[in-house]
């Protein structure tokens, strides 16, 4: 059980209905999953609107509703309360992280963006640090892993709900640290708000999803935000190759490290050798080998070492 105060903590509030010294005992954003005591956090999606499920949630039992619009005589209900905010997906992620006791600040978690290599980078990224026995969580398109345990994947990204709760239990499992996916489209709907993340890594953008986000500058914005809400203390990793990453990384606050085969970079890759056998790589004096093929997977390795050297 959790207070509503404490779970609306971050969240940025414009107005409260109601008492914030109100026990929660679940969340959800389904209406149908509403429970006694629960919070109901009502979502304005591509195909479905939230606020057109509150009475439905309440009827089920809910006791705390966050939205963006409060109808009149809504807030007169007794033992209720509406909490309004101005972005009910942003909230929602820092409710959830609350409500999970905030598992991100017991880890690191590094999140891999770009319209191609995201999976590689993540997957690669998880079995090296389970090769150095480091304890570490996994988040992607194709499963999740907390350590050397699968669990079913569903979305590139989960809801917010459900990444939180998978968060808490990485971090009961004494992971340390956490390699996301971090698609335009959960970035586009905020599922990741409230995770605290690390290390950001930017791999490529084509002309790809422009069916959701409908032009080439609302799908950059979207790969933008994961940089923008970095901290000080956190660095982002872009491929300098892209001629997109200056963009992706302006006004970003944390410290900028770049990568690249064909640019100058931070992280400067040469490729001695690419054939059917593998790759031979050589990255500002070192050298790495991998049975891996193709210059794209030269981009992907160079970004894999260089999280592992900077973290």
């Amino acid at each position: 059980m959790k207070l509503l105060k404490d779970l609306i903590y971050d969240v940025r509030i414009e107005e409260v209905f109601g008492t914030t010294h109100i026990a929660v005992e679940s969340i959800c954003i389904d209406s149908r999953m509403a429970k006694p005591m629960g919070l109901f956090v009502a979502i304005k999606g591509t195909q479905v609107d939230g606020h057109d499920y509150i009475a439905s949630a309440l009827a089920n039992g809910a006791t705390t509703i966050v939205c963006e619009e409060v109808t009149d005589g809504a807030a007169d209900i007794e033992g209720t309360t509406f909490v309004k905010v101005k972005d009910s997906s942003k909230a929602l992620g820092y409710i959830a992280s609350a409500y999970f006791d905030n598992p991100t600040s017991e880890m690191k978690v590094v999140a891999v963006t770009g319209t191609n290599g995201k999976t590689t980078t993540v997957n690669l990224l998880h079995s090296l640090f389970r090769i150095m026995d480091r304890k570490a969580g996994l988040v992607g398109t194709v499963e999740n892993k907390i350590n050397d345990k699968t669990i079913e994947s569903t979305h590139t990204t989960p809801d917010a709900i459900s990444i939180q709760k998978l968060f808490r239990e990485m971090a009961d499992e004494g992971c340390k640290f956490c390699f996301i996916e971090a698609s335009s489209h959960a970035l586009a709907q905020n599922r990741l708000a409230g995770t605290s993340i690390q290390v950001a890594v930017f791999t490529n953008i084509t002309h790809d999803h422009l069916d959701y986000h409908l032009t080439f500058d609302n799908y950059i914005s979207a790969k933008k935000k994961l940089f923008d809400n970095l901290s000080l203390s956190a660095f982002a990793l872009v491929n300098s190759d892209d001629t997109h990453a200056e963009d992706i990384v302006d006004n970003c606050k944390a410290r900028v490290i770049t990568y690249g085969i064909h640019s100058f970079a931070d992280e400067k890759v040469r490729i001695v050798e690419n054939q059917l056998k593998g790759l031979h790589l050589h990255i500002n004096g070192t050298d790495l080998y991998s049975r891996l093929v193709g210059g794209f997977n030269a981009s992907n390795l160079t970004a894999v070492f260089s999280v592992a050297k900077n973290l």
